[in-house]
């Protein structure tokens, strides 16, 4: 089960490094035992990964500031925007020119 909190916060959580290079998350709740998680990940200018991505788990993402390109959808989407997919969903890979700051969950989808 994800860690229980109640209104803290979030600047009081230290920003660390992410597997990507480029990203920084600020881990705000999460089970280590399943890889459920809600964060705050930073994206640095320039950042770029590879290839189109798929996970097992379920993802909300929510960006908070800048923009981020899919770079298969040539698309860019910016502040105020969400997405939502399911385990499996392929998505990217992605750039961003000016950095990005996002809300993201993760669920564990348990069959």
């Amino acid at each position: 089960m994800k860690s229980q909190h109640e209104f803290y916060p979030a600047d009081s959580v230290p920003w660390t490094e992410d597997d990507v290079p480029g990203v920084t998350q600020r881990v705000l709740s999460h089970d280590p035992d399943d890889g459920t998680l809600t964060r705050l990940a930073c994206w640095a200018p320039g950042t770029t990964t590879d290839g189109v991505i798929r996970h097992e788990y379920f993802e909300e993402v929510y960006l908070l500031e800048g923009t981020l390109t899919d770079l298969t959808l040539d698309q860019t989407f910016g502040p105020g925007e969400y997405a939502a997919r399911h385990p499996g969903m392929p998505h990217g890979p992605y750039r961003t020119d000016d950095g990005c700051t996002m809300l993201e969950i993760r669920y564990n989808v348990r069959k």
